[in-house]
């Protein structure tokens, strides 16, 4: 949400509201730790953001290319909202070639997940998900220019 332009009608409470809301309407989950309930809780997050991003693509439907900046962070360009969208579709593409990589960015993007704690949720190493960062965005970039 630090990305998001000022007096975005999605705040970072409502988005964490609606996470709080899913989760007490969803099954009963037994948690096994903090990090399973992140990894749970940065899906819900894309999810939610994904579609409040098409939800403003489709009310605008504006012409022209998506640009999306991806830095060390994965910054947002100008219009998050059609950058998100774009990001999912890409990470739905990236996880039917590696699910692991896809995840990796879910958590640590969507989640705010560290190295390590995304490493403890994935059961690898934090070595593997460095390496699966680093490919990942790389990926990522390559397929969201095209």
């Amino acid at each position: 949400m630090a990305g998001e332009r000022e007096g975005h009608s999605l705040q970072a409470t409502a988005l964490v509201n609606e996470v709080y809301v899913r989760l007490i309407q969803g099954r009963s989950v037994s948690w096994q730790n903090r990090v399973h309930f992140l990894a749970v809780t940065s899906r819900l997050m894309r999810r939610i953001l994904v579609d409040f991003a098409r939800a403003r693509r489709y009310q605008k439907r504006g012409a022209g290319a998506i640009r999306v900046t991806l830095g060390d962070d994965l910054v947002l360009a100008d219009e998050p909202g059609r950058d998100l969208v774009a990001l999912h579709e890409a990470l739905e593409t990236l996880a039917t070639h590696d699910e692991r990589k896809s995840r990796v960015i879910e958590m640590r993007f969507f989640g705010g997940l560290t190295v390590e704690e995304t490493a403890e949720a994935l059961h690898v190493s934090p070595d593997t998900v460095k390496r699966d960062w680093k490919l990942a965005k790389a990926w990522l970039l390559r397929e969201l220019r095209q």
